[in-house]
């Protein structure tokens, strides 16, 4: 007797195991597929660094192997070994999970001496498969430090200044060097001072051991950036550093417990005078503009032969300086143009990057162009004259003289909008035919599905849902804030004390709720600060038709470039600026 029973669960039995076995391929390729993706895209990113440069050939100094992702393998560092000594080497690492994105560095670092003085090269360095890119270092064959100085000394300050001869607004790096050869138990620094100037600190300190006439010091070297805002003979005062010197160990309680024996010593460094220099008499651009390197480009978003009337074009100009503060970086787009063609700048973005050679500085414009009717169009060649403190002269960076050519699109409106309000206009969806699955083919459908779902879970609970914050904006307040810096430039730029004077009270009471100079100037930085006093003794002085308002608006710029900086610390320019 046949077993119809049988017979009738044998094609479910084969549709079942056909199920589980097509998803089980399904789920394979797609996790050998994410496999391969994952080792061509998120490939291990290795960055080298050194945490100085230049290094003397008998001081030691550090090099970091930094990763964002775990590499292939362990690294390699024989390499190093021909022109280095590795003195000692460590591995750190650090996860973070911030607004749903998870951050991972992995941190080599090396404390080496040079074999030898020259242009040297940190060799590439292998981790598996993942390698990094050489790194070129200067080794000089050492320095005039310790000529001068008594040996004898178990502790001591070093300071340079360069140059001591500057020119006004130009950055001159101070250097500050603690060598000890002794424990310190606990230390107190006084921070540098100079009068007119704004001081910058550079980096974190760095550590390294070196010789002095033969003689071993550890050595911790910290630098700062000044830009003197005044011409004539400036003294940045001496450096005080009161520390705690163990000189031994004292028995405690029954012989358990030691306590340290310190003796309290105070040292100073030396008082260093810069001699400023004014502003050259052949400099005859319209902003004083000194720097190391300065770089001005121009990008466009689209074809500025084919723009099209009626639809916006966008100009980026960027400017970056090395040496300078944000601050003195001047407005770009300041030319008019034809009256056919309307322009909306955008705010610009400021930015610095401190580095352990000094500031870079950073200013972005972004303009938007409509054109109202077909035809050519010329924008003014930009030319910014800029005083080079490496070379001592004069040179010019320019964008040239550009030609935009506007075309009439068939249905374009003739009256350009401002790009901020202009509306979009619905579009036309058109309906995709959808392919029904054959009854037969239903499980290829209902593992995708599957699949599909389980992986859009992963991706949820990898990323998780960013929690939307409420966002509060005051316009009035803004408005009335970006009124008074509007009056502020121009009370400024006329060299109106009396305007300028009420304008910033405006922009004080709406900013921190106080209605007088003083009270503002405690809000500021120092510079800004010693301006609005400035301000407030011309005012209420006899000398109101010698006040000259620049000098306290690009101190009002640089102390707003400042304020942002601070709130978006890890948006730094770290490394997508360099020069």
């Amino acid at each position: 007797m046949i077993n119809d029973d049988k017979y009738m669960r044998t094609p479910k039995l084969l549709m079942n195991r056909l199920l589980k076995t097509n998803l089980f391929f399904l789920l394979l390729v797609v996790c050998i597929s994410f496999g391969l993706i994952s080792q061509r895209v998120l490939a291990a990113e290795i960055k080298v660094s050194v945490d100085r440069n230049p290094v003397n050939v008998d001081e030691s100094f550090q090099i970091i192997f930094t990763a964002t992702e775990s590499p292939d393998d362990d690294p390699d560092f024989s390499p190093l070994e021909q022109d280095f000594d590795i003195l000692s080497q460590s591995k750190s690492s650090n996860s973070s999970w911030i607004n749903g994105k998870s951050s991972k560095t992995i941190q080599w670092t090396l404390t080496a001496m040079a074999k030898q003085a020259g242009d040297l090269m940190v060799p590439a360095v292998k981790f598996g498969d993942d390698i990094t890119q050489p790194l070129p270092i200067l080794v000089t064959q050492g320095k005039a430090t310790g000529k001068n100085i008594n040996t004898d000394e178990d502790l001591f300050l070093e300071v340079e200044a360069t140059p001591e001869s500057p020119y006004v607004q130009s950055q001159v790096l101070y250097t500050m060097r603690l060598y000890r050869r002794v424990d310190i138990s606990q230390a107190s620094l006084d921070e540098p001072e100079l009068a007119d100037a704004v001081i910058e600190k550079l980096g974190e300190d760095s550590n390294y051991n070196t010789q002095v006439n033969g003689v071993s010091y550890l050595v911790t070297e910290r630098k700062y950036a000044f830009f003197p805002q005044k011409s004539g003979q400036i003294t940045i005062k001496p450096l005080v550093l009161t520390a705690e010197v163990v000189t031994g160990n004292r028995l405690g309680f029954n012989g358990f417990f030691n306590s340290q024996v310190t003796m309290t010593k105070k040292v100073s460094s030396k008082a260093i005078t810069l001699n400023v220099k004014p502003v050259p008499s052949s400099f005859t651009g319209r902003q004083w503009l000194p720097a190391e390197q300065l770089v001005l480009k121009e990008e466009w978003s689209g074809d500025v032969k084919q723009m099209k009337v009626g639809e916006p074009l966008t100009r980026t100009l960027t400017l970056l300086a090395k040496g300078t503060t944000v601050g003195q970086l001047p407005e770009l787009n300041n030319a008019k143009t034809d009256d056919k063609l309307k322009t909306y700048p955008d705010q610009p973005v400021l930015q610095e990057q401190k580095k352990p050679d000094g500031l870079i500085a950073f200013r972005e414009e972004k303009i938007a162009l409509i054109p109202s009717q077909a035809g050519n169009y010329t924008l003014p060649a930009i030319e910014l004259p800029w005083f080079n403190t490496q070379s001592q002269k004069i040179e010019i960076a320019g964008i040239p003289e550009t030609t935009i050519t506007a075309v009439s699109v068939a249905g374009s409106q003739t009256a350009a909008k401002p790009p901020a309000i202009a509306t979009l206009k619905p579009q036309k969806i058109e309906s995709t035919p959808v392919v029904q699955p054959q009854k037969g083919n239903w499980w290829i459908w209902a593992s995708v599905f599957l699949a599909s779902g389980w992986l859009a879970t992963l991706i949820y609970f990898l990323y998780g849902r960013r929690a939307k914050k409420p966002v509060i904006e005051n316009n009035e307040v803004d408005v009335r804030i970006k009124d008074s810096v509007k009056n502020l430039k121009k009370a400024c730029t006329d060299n109106e004390a009396e305007v300028a004077k009420d304008a910033l009270i405006e922009w004080g009471r709406q900013k921190f709720n106080v209605t007088s100079l003083g009270a503002i100037a405690e809000f500021c930085d120092a510079r800004l600060r010693d301006e609005i006093l400035d301000l407030n003794q011309v005012v209420y002085g006899k000398d109101v038709n010698q006040w000259n308002g620049k000098k306290l608006f690009q101190a009002f710029v640089e102390n707003n470039a400042r304020e942002k900086i601070a709130a978006t610390e890890e948006d730094s320019l770290e490394p997508l600026y360099r020069l």
